[in-house]
């Protein structure tokens, strides 16, 4: 089995129409996206601003992401940058919920987990 099958996940198996893979850089991707989109996150630990991701494109989304594929089942472990101000509590529990539909939603595998470390606080200068 070559490094390109292992990191991929069927999510369907028709023998009358083909196979469908998902890589799993592309579920990683997902959920950086994901995550970026839940206004208090500065950025995920791996330095992925949205101005870095609009600059160097979609792989270094999955810097500070960690997916793991069990038969269908879905466990991702994010490390985020938040920002100031905001509550710790209530923006991990949003990316969580994000993270979760987005996945399930756009590959069809089940999501059991969404672990979430906090790598650290973006302070603005102001401060």
């Amino acid at each position: 089995m070559s490094r390109e099958e292992r990191n991929t996940y069927t999510i369907k198996d028709d023998a009358h129409m083909g196979e469908i893979k998902i890589a799993d850089e592309v579920v990683s991707i997902i959920a950086g996206l994901a995550a970026m989109e839940v206004d208090g996150v500065a950025s995920m630990a791996g330095n992925a601003t949205r101005e870095l991701i609009s600059k160097l494109g979609m792989r270094s989304l999955s810097k500070g992401v960690k997916v793991d594929v069990l038969e269908g089942i879905v466990t991702v472990s994010l490390a985020l940058n938040l920002k100031y101000g905001y509550s710790i509590k209530t923006i991990t529990a949003k990316v969580q919920e994000k993270v979760k539909a987005s996945i399930e939603n756009m590959t069809g595998l089940e999501v059991a987990d969404v672990n979430i470390r906090v790598a650290g606080v973006e302070i603005p200068e102001e401060v």
